[in-house]
């Protein structure tokens, strides 16, 4: 018997003894979920944080709003469009692969952005190296690997990584802030990315085959409540649901990122010191927590369509108070803003996801999401580019909430009128 087979042996026989007991599969389980919203943290948080540095790097180039969120734009829409090639990869490869990948490439983009001369070198490096890098961190990777230790409970575990959301808007985007004031943009993305690349030794190092293998209880084969319709790409592209959420993905991407990209400009320009707007956007992330757990934790108790309208409600009364805070700069307005907006920013995503799982359940699950996927990651750009552009058209917030508000609301209609998401 050769070496490696003893290896494989070896790492078969620690397996079976960690997943032996119930307690070894939940703190397994457990540990499979800090891992995964340490990545979300992470991902979101460094992609976000390009809020906070819009207004420098606008200033020390000349550029206008348009260019500059074209950055930001970018980086949504390839984040988007990677999600079916994150699908497959991890389908073939498994997690290591994939989340290795993506820390690579955040921490090459920082690096190469810190030195950025021109509009196209930010493009290449904070627009497409890190829309491709989330993607490999983000929610795609997330909910493949959680669905293999949660099962039913996915839409909870979804829920707390979702929320990172939050936690990584909240602890970055003050600390981009106080970063740039202290060592400048340019040394602050330095820093990220020896941050990221850094994190690449601790991740290769954890029990991979162990995290991709799943729990045993939720084997499909001994859960009498699957059936695999065999379900592919091009035939979930035909059911009525894809689209369905499809759209619902997009035109809600649409109207909360033509909002999000500007968001700490906005507050700016509306009376707030520079700190002090990144900070309260960044506490979106505290309430973004209660909104993600409550909005699941509804599912439960009063179903997923009249939890999801509502999340979409209080997301319409977040853009009302926006709205009223350009003309009355207080703190009652702010705070209610950051509540209704940024608790509400992604609570629609573990329900969303949770609804696509279910309804193509089968082998072909992580391309199909993933390819869904691809409307927040289209919607996301198409919402902060149109942002920008309505923003240097008008020379105001005006039209650009009005758009936002239009969006969000078409982002809802699929939950009032498609017959697979009423259920």
């Amino acid at each position: 018997m050769d070496q490696n087979t003893l290896e494989e042996q070896s790492k078969q026989a620690t397996r079976e003894r960690v997943t032996a007991t119930p307690q070894g599969v939940v703190r397994t389980a457990l540990v499979v979920l800090a891992l995964c919203f340490t990545l979300a943290v992470l991902g979101r948080g460094l992609s976000e944080s390009f809020t906070v540095f819009l207004k420098p790097i606008s200033e020390n180039f000349g550029w206008d709003r348009a260019q500059v969120v074209s950055i930001y734009s970018l980086t949504w829409l390839v984040s988007g469009l990677t999600a079916p090639l994150v699908g497959r990869l991890f389908d073939h490869s498994g997690p290591r692969i994939v989340y290795a990948l993506g820390l690579l490439l955040l921490g090459s983009a920082f690096l190469i952005a810190s030195q950025a001369q021109s509009l196209w070198q930010f493009q290449l490096s904070i627009g497409l190296c890190v829309g491709i890098g989330v993607a490999f961190i983000g929610n795609v990777p997330n909910s493949i690997l959680l669905g293999r230790w949660f099962g039913p409970k996915l839409p909870t575990a979804m829920a707390v990584v979702y929320s990172a959301m939050g936690g990584g808007v909240l602890a970055l985007l003050p600390a981009s802030q106080l970063l740039i004031d202290h060592l400048g943009w340019r040394e602050t993305y330095q820093l990220f990315g020896f941050a990221a690349l850094g994190l690449l030794v601790p991740l290769m190092l954890l029990p991979w085959r162990l995290f991709a293998s799943g729990s045993p209880q939720i084997a499909k084969k001994t859960d009498p409540d699957f059936v695999d319709h065999g379900w592919t790409l091009p035939s979930a592209m035909r059911h009525h649901a894809f689209w369905a959420l499809f759209s619902t993905f997009f035109f809600t991407a649409v109207g909360m990122y033509a909002i999000a990209a500007q968001i700490v400009a906005y507050l700016i320009d509306a009376g707030f010191p520079p700190l002090q707007a990144a900070t309260a956007w960044g506490f979106s992330g505290i309430v973004l927590v209660f909104g993600m757990l409550g909005v699941s934790a509804l599912d439960g108790l009063i179903g997923r369509r009249p939890s999801v309208l509502l999340s979409y409600a209080i997301s319409i009364l977040g853009i009302f108070l926006l709205w009223l805070l350009q003309y009355s700069a207080n703190f009652l307005l702010l705070t209610g803003f950051v509540v209704c907006f940024g608790s509400m920013m992604g609570s629609r995503g573990p329900l969303i996801t949770a609804t696509a799982m279910k309804i193509f359940g089968g082998k072909r699950v992580g391309t199909i999401y993933g390819t869904i996927s691809i409307g927040s990651g289209l919607g996301s750009a198409f919402g902060s580019w149109s942002g920008g552009l309505i923003h240097d058209a008008t020379h105001g917030y005006n039209a650009l909430l009005a758009f936002a508000l239009a969006s969000v609301v078409l982002g809802m209609i699929p939950f009032l009128v498609v017959p697979a998401l009423r259920r």
